[in-house]
């Protein structure tokens, strides 16, 4: 194999036999792999083709010259990386400074001394080696980082969500109970008076004008028949705000470090019930239709309020795909619709399926949407962290998996499966 890297090798680049014949002779006494190209156009193809190490360049060859080959090496992506020494009998300063200009890492003289050829190979594989073991270690930090900073974010929002969501919950709670404590006595003091009033009616049916006047410009008949559906109302208003409360409050409940056996179901319910005023149609479009299809699942010892941001990050994304699919045209004979199905595998796994029919992810984005700071939505609608946390909450803190389906015009799935 040789001292260069595992499967790589030095390119000798140099159209003089002798000199051929000099350098692989001191690259072969000390086990280094090399190929030879004795022109620059076919050294740029063999260097595209399959990148060498190192590459040792002649600078006075036919055709495209060293300096050239150099420029053209270092203009190219795939192979501005690989490290270039000249080999050449120009020994002037400016032909030394033009090849450094050009991004040549040094110079060896002709005629060739093997104990320096082999001395600075090896002292520029090394630099490459340890130039690549440094960026991989700032790469390995830097994601660390990234993800640590996620965890931070991710911590923080859970917390001031869970105390902000629970503060909510706990002032609708109270005036909501005062509400409809009061609802049903005020039904039967109505009811009470009604009966009254048509009392009033059978023993007194000839009433004064005054009073005949009263009644028409009240609609007697039409103000009693109303109050009883307004106060139906008040009721059905009340027992709203109260699921709305208890879909707050369960929502946060446990936004601890602790797991708790949890209903995943109550907490879709309680995720779609806070996101009830995005699904209603509104101006630019319909409202979104929610098709649910729930499986029979057991109880999940889980974190349920990560869960729940889990549930809420992904459903708004589908919202937002909705609404972006609808404001560029693309859903003129479709109804937005959300399903969501859930069933347990025979491995165990509480599978959890959220899909739209929107716009779709392209297949260049999918393998980033899960990335820390990464988003697909325009400056100010979105901070890249949603699905990064998600990932996070159920990968890493749930053992579980979050993956996601989707074709651009076709929608997305997103399936979580997390242990039972």
């Amino acid at each position: 194999m040789g001292k260069t890297a595992n499967n790589g090798f030095i390119l000798i680049v140099d159209d003089n036999p002798t000199n051929l014949s000099v350098l692989c002779e001191a690259l072969n006494s000390e086990g280094f792999r090399f190929r030879v190209a004795v022109d620059g156009e076919t050294a740029i193809a063999q260097a595209e083709r399959n990148q060498p190490e190192l590459i040792l360049l002649d600078v006075q060859m036919p055709g495209i010259d060293g300096f050239e080959t150099c420029r053209r090496l270092k203009a190219n992506p795939v192979t501005q990386n690989i490290p270039i020494i000249f080999t050449t009998a120009l020994a002037d300063t400016e032909s030394k400074t033009k090849g450094f200009s050009l991004g040549a890492v040094d110079y060896i003289p002709k005629p060739f001394a093997q104990e320096e050829v082999i001395a600075r190979v090896r002292v520029h594989l090394q630099l490459k080696q340890l130039t690549e073991s440094l960026e991989q270690q700032v790469s390995d930090r830097t994601k660390a980082l990234q993800q640590a900073q996620v965890q931070l974010v991710q911590q923080e929002k859970l917390s001031t969500l869970g105390e902000l969501i629970a503060g909510i919950g706990h002032e609708i709670n109270n005036p909501i109970n005062f509400i409809s404590s009061n609802i049903p006595p005020l039904q039967e003091y109505i009811s009470g008076v009604t009966k009254l009033l048509l009392l009033y009616e059978q023993e007194y049916p000839n009433p004064t004008a005054k009073i005949t006047t009263a009644i028409k410009d009240l609609d007697l008949n039409f103000v009693l028949e109303d109050m009883v559906k307004i106060l139906n109302s008040l009721e059905v208003g009340s027992e709203r705000i109260q699921n709305l409360s208890n879909s707050l409050r369960n929502f946060s409940r446990s936004d601890s470090d602790t797991k708790i056996s949890a209903d995943l179901h109550q907490g879709l319910d309680s995720t779609l019930m806070i996101l009830q005023h995005r699904l209603k149609a509104n101006g630019e479009r319909p409202g979104i239709e929610v098709i649910k299809n729930y499986g029979v699942l057991p109880e999940v010892n889980c974190y349920i309020g990560q869960m729940n941001q889990v549930f809420m990050n992904i459903l708004a994304n589908a919202i937002d795909a909705l609404d972006e699919a609808i404001m560029l045209g693309k859903m003129s004979n479709l109804i937005p619709q959300i399903k969501i199905a859930t069933e347990i595998d025979s491995e165990q796994l509480v599978i959890i399926r959220i899909a739209d029919n929107g716009i779709g992810i392209p297949e260049r984005l999918k393998k980033r949407l899960f990335e820390p700071l990464f988003t697909t939505k325009t400056v100010g609608k979105g901070t890249g962290l949603g699905l990064s946390i998600a990932y996070q909450i159920v990968v890493e803190k749930h053992k579980g998996v979050l993956e996601v389906n989707s074709q651009p015009g076709m929608g997305s799935e997103f399936i979580i499966k997390i242990p039972a």
